[in-house]
């Protein structure tokens, strides 16, 4: 979506292969995209030979890494010191709050969430404060995303999962039990959503689409965060489960077939993603 306006976009990954996979897909993704809205210009989509040459001259710079803060913390104090001074810096985290990985970010105010679902399929996307973000960097965002067809919603108090994605876990939390209890198979739980609510995928496909692997850590971040929850239907009474027979297999967790979907200049010019393909 962030190469639909004509700027440049830039991939960084510690593997070469999968940012230029990443590039792969976005060139042959894009022109659908803009076919599809009638409107907009290709821009240019890179692999870029390493974090310094990727953070060059970056206005909006996007992580995208594994959901564990051993990973994102050092990732952003180096992001720190290579970027531009008027960078904005944003977390794709799919459930961590901003405020917990940016300890080595000199300059909190240009730091928040900023959480893409599965464009260009769903184009909604969460903005969340770090508790220090200047308000100029939120309406920025706020302003700017429409142009690219990204649909931005500001969660208005830090919230674990922003606003769909805290929905969201409590269907997986009980998805996830009834499979784990014997009660129903993965199957079944995703045809009936299908039936009932006419979506054209169950939370199991979209598991599946989002990586299993990434769903364990993020159900274990739930899990750590919300002790609460009643015993039973916690992550924490399928986390057992999940690893003996997800994560042996991370290709799928559904055995139902996923319907095939395509999973200016100015300020908008130049843009850098952190990117790994894990999930």
């Amino acid at each position: 979506m962030m190469a639909s306006r004509g700027g440049t976009v830039r991939i960084s990954d510690p593997q070469q292969a999968v940012a230029e996979a990443a590039v792969q897909y976005v060139a042959e993704t894009l022109p659908g995209v803009l076919s599809e809205r009638g409107s907009g210009e290709a821009g240019t989509v890179v692999a870029a030979n390493g974090l310094a040459d990727a953070l060059e001259d970056a206005w909006l710079v996007i992580e995208a890494v594994p959901e564990r803060l051993e990973i994102k913390i050092p990732l952003w104090g180096e992001v720190d010191r290579l970027a531009p001074d008027d960078a904005i810096f944003a977390t794709n985290s799919s459930s961590y709050a901003s405020r917990l990985m940016d300890e080595r970010i000199r300059d909190k105010s240009r730091f928040c969430n900023l959480h893409f679902y599965m464009p260009p399929a769903s184009n909604a996307a969460d903005v969340m404060s770090d508790g220090e973000t200047d308000r100029a960097v939120l309406d920025t965002l706020l302003r700017v995303l429409p142009e690219f067809d990204v649909h931005p919603f500001e969660a208005r108090k830090e919230s674990t999962g922003f606003i769909f994605n805290r929905v969201w876990a409590a269907i997986k939390r009980e998805s996830l039990a009834v499979v784990a209890e014997g009660v129903a198979r993965p199957e079944d739980v995703d045809a009936m959503f299908r039936l009932n609510w006419h979506m054209p995928v169950g939370p199991f496909q979209m598991m599946d689409g989002v990586g299993l692997d990434v769903v364990l850590d993020i159900e274990e971040h739930y899990a750590q965060e919300n002790p609460h929850l009643a015993e039973g239907r916690g992550p924490s009474c399928v986390s057992t489960w999940r690893r003996a027979n997800w994560a042996a297999r991370p290709a799928r967790a559904s055995t139902a077939t996923t319907p095939e979907t395509p999973p200016d200049g100015g300020p908008h010019a130049r843009m850098c993603l952190i990117w790994t393909g894990t999930g």
